[in-house]
C-alpha cells in the first residue's frame, strides 16, 4: 500500500484490496471485487449475495496497512474517511490491530451505503470493540475491511477513495 500527503489533514491511502467470503469457513455466500468506472468513478466494487445458510453471512473488501500484516501507526489521525456509493444499504466498517488473535474479533462502525457517492468520516473514538475487552489502539492498527454481513441482501459497494484525516 502506498501512502501519500494530500494537505496537512489527509493522507491517501492506496490500498492492495482483497476479496474474501464467508467460504472461508464454509459459508456460501458468493462476490467478487473488481477495479472498474461506477457512476463515473474509478472505485474498487464488491458485489455479490449474502447468504446465512451453512453458518454464512458475509463478503468482504480488505487489506492491511503494511504487506507483511504489521502494524501501522495511525496514531496522528483521527479517523478514516471513504468516498462510497452503494445500494442504499448498511455495510460494516472494520478495524483490526495487531493485538487481536481471533478472526471474530474487531472494531466495528456501520455506514448506509447510498446510490450516489458520499464522502463518510469515522472517527477512530466511535469504534465499537467486538468480541474483545480491547480499546481501540490506533498506533496498533493492522487492517481495514467493508463487509456485507449479518442478513441475506445483494452487496453492491464501491470505493474510490480512502483516507486518513485529521482535524
Amino acid at each position: 500500500m502506498e501512502l501519500s500527503l494530500s494537505a496537512d489533514h489527509l493522507m491517501e491511502l492506496s490500498p492492495d484490496w482483497e476479496y474474501v467470503a464467508d467460504s472461508v469457513m464454509g459459508g456460501v455466500s458468493a462476490g467478487a471485487l473488481r477495479s472498474e468506472t461506477v457512476h463515473g468513478r474509478h472505485a474498487q466494487h464488491l458485489t455479490g449475495h449474502v447468504s446465512l445458510e451453512n453458518n454464512g453471512g458475509f463478503v468482504q473488501m480488505a487489506f492491511d496497512l503494511h504487506p507483511d500484516g504489521t502494524a501501522f501507526d495511525a496514531s496522528g489521525w483521527t479517523g478514516l474517511e471513504l468516498d462510497v456509493v452503494g445500494n442504499g444499504e448498511v455495510y460494516d466498517l472494520r478495524l483490526r490491530t495487531d493485538e487481536l488473535r481471533r478472526p471474530w474479533q474487531s472494531f466495528r462502525s456501520e455506514f448506509t451505503a447510498y446510490p450516489d457517492w458520499k464522502t463518510c468520516r469515522f472517527a477512530f473514538a466511535d469504534f465499537e470493540p467486538h468480541r474483545t475487552d480491547l480499546q481501540f489502539d490506533p498506533a496498533r492498527l493492522r487492517r481495514v475491511g467493508l463487509l456485507g454481513i449479518g442478513r441475506p441482501f445483494d452487496v453492491d459497494l464501491a470505493v474510490s477513495a480512502i483516507r486518513l484525516y485529521r482535524n
